[in-house]
Order: structure tokens, then sequence, then C-alpha cells
């Protein structure tokens, strides 16, 4: 996420820098062969080609509608993740009995696992939500390239080490032996709640209560699933992609009967105004595509890892505990 008022120019030429050497070339040449070479056939009527210009513009902005939708909904998501998480923790050290028998710290022991095995789960959520999907545009070489200003922390460490601080040995390797590991940590959680209640040490209703968050915890991860795992209808995002190729291959070859009427020499002005209007085009279709997918780890994404430290800082202060790990702070304004 980028957290400035908005990006430089700079800095989306630089994102975009390969297209433009190759809108460069594109509007290069049919302007050589119509003036140098005497090609003047090559030059086509405008109308056509602002026929499809027209469409291109539907489609393009259609599909930044529904990319920036995902991203919202991501978003929204994320926040409800925020707020049950919190309630989790709040539930969990007010709701937790202890035997007569046993100790405070005892009890402190237990609620410090439940609350443990949530932040635990929010790892193991965030590192799935990370993984590579075939659809995905963060391995393109302009993202690749952009990706250098920023850190990505899933990529930089194992879920493996992340894991170590809130689960046992035995537990980690249970999970980790898992294929989705963030739903057998809601199993476990369950399965501790269960002991509790027939321990005497949660009552029928407020075993309930904490059940029906671990509940609301499965259906804010299937919908993070769901958008994972189900990409922007690739129909959709084939036709933008011919569309505005098909619009930059021939806007040239309109533009030059159009600067000829202001005089030959101005047939050279194809090249620059022919990049310029390819330039704004091709951007929409990168923004709509670098929207496509909110939790890829690309600048524009969902910042699932400075909310998963946010929840993680909020929980362990309801412990008292006082050596909290520091909130994510952007780099170069991207927020992870």
């Amino acid at each position: 996420m980028h957290t400035g008022s908005h990006y430089k120019l700079k800095e989306f030429l630089l994102w975009t820098r390969r297209d433009i050497y190759w809108l460069i070339l594109l509007a290069t040449l049919p302007t050589v062969l119509y003036q140098v070479f005497g090609y003047t056939w090559v030059a086509i009527p405008w109308v056509p080609v602002a026929m499809i210009g027209t469409a291109a513009a539907f489609i393009v902005g259609f599909k930044n509608t529904q990319t920036y939708n995902r991203l919202w909904e991501a978003r929204q998501i994320y926040g409800g993740i925020v707020n049950l998480s919190r309630a989790w923790g709040i539930q969990v050290k007010d709701f937790v009995a202890t035997d007569p028998t046993a100790t405070p710290e005892t009890r402190q022991e237990i609620i410090r696992q439940l609350i443990y095995r949530h932040i635990a789960w929010l790892t193991a959520l965030r590192f799935q939500l990370r993984e590579s999907r075939s659809w995905e545009n963060l391995s393109q070489p302009h993202n690749l390239e952009y990706a250098r200003f920023y850190r990505i922390p899933e990529k930089e460490s194992t879920l493996n080490d992340e894991l170590k601080p809130f689960l046992t040995e035995a537990e980690q390797a249970y999970v980790l032996g898992k294929k989705n590991r963030a739903t057998h940590l809601i199993a476990l959680q369950s399965a501790q709640l269960r002991e509790l209640a027939d321990q005497g040490q949660l009552d029928n209703f407020r075993f309930i209560q904490l059940e029906l968050l671990l509940k609301e915890c499965y259906d804010q991860q299937g919908k993070c699933e769901r958008i994972k795992n189900f990409p922007y209808p690739r129909q959709f995002s084939s036709i933008n992609l011919f569309f505005i190729r098909l619009l930059v291959i021939l806007l040239p070859f309109g533009m030059l009967n159009e600067f000829t009427k202001l005089g030959e020499a101005f047939v050279w002005l194809t090249i620059p105004f022919s990049v310029i209007v390819s330039w704004v085009f091709n951007s929409m279709e990168r923004v709509g595509e670098s929207t496509e997918n909110p939790f890829e780890g690309g600048a524009n994404d969902v910042p699932i890892s400075a909310l998963s430290r946010t929840i993680e800082i909020d929980l362990r202060e309801m412990l008292d505990e006082t050596n909290l790990p520091p909130a994510l702070q952007p780099i170069n304004n991207i927020l992870m």
C-alpha cells in the first residue's frame, strides 16, 4: 500500500519504462516508413482507430473498477480480522475461569496459549496469502524491478521461524505437517476450548461464544482464500490486454494523416504524441493489472503484514507484555 499523497511521476515512469521503449519503437517505425521512404500507404484513416480507442477506454474502465472492488473487499476482510482478533483477546482474557486448585499463573498460561496460537494463525494466514499463483503479476520484470524499493516480510523469513515464539514444538510440528496450516491452528484452538469446557473452566455459554469467534475466523480466512485462489476472470483480462495492444499498434498509423494536414514537417509529431496517448492507455491497463491480486506482495496490495503486526501488538498488550515488536513502517512510502 502506498502511504504517500500520490506516486511521483518519476516512479510511474520507472515502473512503465520498459513499455515506453516499445511505444517509442512502435511510433517511430511507421513514421520513418511514411516520411523517409515515402510509403504513404501505411497511413490509415483516423475513424477506425478512434473507435478502437473508445472500446479500449470502456474495457479499461470496467477492469479498473472491478479490480479496485477486489482490493477494497480484501481490505474490508482484513479489517474484520482485526476486529475479531481484538474480540478474541478480550473474551479469552475474561471468559477463561480457573480451577480452584490451580494457581493464577496456570490461568494466565492458558490465556497466553490461546492468544499466542491466534497470533500463530495470523502468521500462517499471511504466509499462505503471499504464496505465488500462476496468474499473479509480481514476477513480471517491471514489478520485480520496482519491488527493489520495498520489502516483503514473508519473503525474508520462513513460516517455521515465525511460528516458534507462539507454539510448542509439538504444535509446530503438527501444523507444519499440514497443507493448510491456518485451518489446523483454528482446530487446535477449538480442541483446547473443548478441553477447558470439560474441565469446568468454561461454562457452556462462554464456550459457545468463543467457538463462534473461531467460526468467524474460518469465515474471514475463507473470504481471503476466495480472492487469493480465484483470479480476476481471464477472459476480461485478456480482452483488455488485446484491445490496448491493438490500439497502441494502430495509433501512429492513424495519426500520420492528421499531422500531415498541418504540414509536412509536422508528421514527426506523430512520434511523441503517439507515445503519450499510448502510454496513458497502457498505464491504465498496468494500474488495473497491479490491483488484481491484493495479497501477492505488490506495491498496491493490502498491507496484511503491517495489519498482522498491529494485531500482535494489541493482543500481547492485553497480556501486559512490554517487550513488544515495533509496528512495521513504510519503506519508500510502501507499507506491506
